[in-house]
């Protein structure tokens, strides 16, 4: 369990939250596992770089999917099960207030749970893919998808069964990287939301944000390994994430 917050440490930061804002007009922000952890996600990584007891190479990159299909969709067909029953936690709906006060705002996610839209944001980049969506291997058709994928599901746009969840495996490209980067370079604010900040791309953000000149500010339960962040607030996402979102409005 996380020690206490300092409530003395948490007023002084949001203070300077307060003033963060105060000038600025767009704000971007990016959200990872440690946001949805709260709402029973599993944030899956574990000892030795397991995932839920699976090595990443066996069930989270295109050549897996290839050599063992049937084991990817019991992975994944898994994971759906267990986002179907989570719900939206004080800091989805914080940052959803965030977006529908302020209004440019831009939320980018590492995460595949559709726990963002099911708390009202709408301006938000799912950018490792969706795992309520399903992916045609053979036609490119991404559909909307809440069921289990198996090898014999069929894409009802070219009638074959090559679906696989619309995710971005480890090797592939994550989505939507040119309106991220424009986003970074435009914004006055950038908001760094339980992520570890160990992998690439998205760790090179606060990079990107700062160079344009942006506030940065890093909320998480521990503080992440990049030490780039002008302001650090750590906590559980569920307390700090709505206190910073509330000083933020109230300015």
């Amino acid at each position: 369990m996380h020690p206490p917050i300092d409530t003395g440490e948490l007023e002084a930061a949001l203070g300077q939250a307060a003033e963060a804002l105060r000038g600025a007009a767009r704000v971007a922000v990016l959200t990872g596992a440690g946001v949805s952890a709260e709402s029973g996600v599993p944030t899956f990584r574990g000892g030795g770089g397991l995932w839920e007891g699976h090595r990443v190479e066996d069930v989270a990159t295109p050549e897996a999917f290839a050599r063992d299909p049937v084991r990817v969709h019991d992975f994944y067909n898994l994971r759906r099960s267990w986002h179907k029953a989570a719900k939206p936690n004080a800091a989805h709906l914080a940052l959803a207030e965030l977006e529908r006060e302020h209004g440019d705002v831009l939320t980018v996610t590492q995460n595949i749970d559709a726990l963002h839209e099911a708390a009202g944001t709408r301006r938000l980049i799912h950018m490792h893919g969706e795992l309520e969506r399903a992916l045609c291997v053979a036609c490119g058709t991404s559909a909307p998808w809440n069921k289990d994928l198996t090898i014999e599901t069929r894409c009802a746009s070219c009638g074959k069964a090559a679906m696989r969840p619309d995710v971005v495996w480890f090797g592939e490209m994550p989505r939507k990287m040119e309106r991220i980067y424009e986003a970074l370079g435009a914004c006055d604010l950038f908001i760094s939301i339980g992520t570890s900040g160990a992998v690439y791309p998205a760790a090179g953000f606060v990079l990107e944000a700062r160079a344009a000149g942006a506030h940065t500010v890093e909320l998480n339960l521990e503080p992440s390994d990049a030490d780039l962040f002008l302001e650090r607030i750590e906590g559980p996402a569920t307390e700090i994430v709505p206190a910073y979102v509330d000083r933020l409005l109230r300015r």
